[in-house]
This record gives structure tokens, sequence and C-alpha cells, in this order.
């Protein structure tokens, strides 16, 4: 039950995360945004770099992409919720319990998906994030990978009720 009780915990932990996430960029649009926006655009990477003709000046694909950021963030926040929920009403039941982890699941997967591919990989190495000094998101979405790929292990063990 112990350890039941510390995945749900850490699930609804991750949810209260991302809700926060989602919370501080919808209130504070301009703070990230102008991370985003820099990213994009590339005009902090080293100057003259090789790379420089995939920066995306316009606005409308700035503000786009920040959108999708913070929509992701929403669903991320909303399906480790609902799962948590789920975990919740049924940590009495080992079976049940292993059988509602699909929504949490489904959660972190979609964190992975963002702060792995969207940030560490489409930010850092395809728009050379890790050159900025100013707009490097890179550390910060590593070690959200790290807690979601922790995670999502300590997750996805079946749970069995263990008698002494």
């Amino acid at each position: 039950m112990i350890t039941r009780l510390s995945k749900l915990v850490m699930v609804l932990a991750f949810a209260l995360y991302a809700s926060l996430a989602a919370f501080g960029n919808l209130t504070d649009y301009n703070s990230n945004f102008t991370l985003v926006a820099h990213v994009l655009m590339m005009d902090t990477t080293f100057p003259g770099n090789q790379g420089l003709w995939r920066a995306i000046q316009s606005p409308t694909v700035h503000h786009t992409v920040y959108g999708l950021i913070i929509g992701t963030e929403i669903v991320i926040a909303a399906l480790c919720w609902l799962g948590g929920f789920r975990l919740c009403k049924n940590i009495k039941d080992p079976a049940a319990f292993n059988r509602a982890k699909g929504l949490a699941i489904l959660g972190f997967t979609l964190g992975f998906l963002l702060w792995f591919t969207g940030f560490m990989t489409i930010g850092g190495e395809w728009f050379l994030m890790w050159q900025s000094e100013v707009a490097n998101g890179q550390q910060a979405a590593f070690r959200l990978v790290m807690i979601i790929v922790a995670t999502l292990i300590y997750l996805v063990q079946s749970d069995e009720e263990r008698h002494r």
C-alpha cells in the first residue's frame, strides 16, 4: 500500500508542476515567450554559425509554438490529475491500481515528448539553443526529463499485495 501511495503522490506532484508551469506561462506570458522567440530566431547563438538558415523570424510562428507548449503543459497536467484521481480511487486494490495507470503514463509520456523532443532535441539541437547564454533551457528540460523517466520507470512497475 505504501508503494502505491508513493506512486500516487508522485503523479499528483507532477500534475501540480505541469499546472503551475502552464499557469505561469499564461499569467506571465512574455517572460517565457521571449525565450521561445530568441530560440526560434537564433539571435543569441554564436554569430555567423552555419545553422542560422534554420532561424524563424515570424512572430506568428513564435506565438503558435509558444501556444503549443502551453497547450501541451495543460494536457500533461490534466492527464496527470485525472490519472492521479483514478489511481487514488483504486489504491486499495493492486490489480485495479495497475489497470488505472494509463492516463498518468500518457501524461508523463507527453511530458517526455515536450521536454526532451521539444526543448532538448528541437530547441537544443535544431535551433542550437545550447549556444545561447541568454535563451538556453536545456538544463531545466534535462532535469524534467530525468524526473519524468525515473517516475515512469517506478510507476509502470507492477503493484502486488505482498504478504509477509
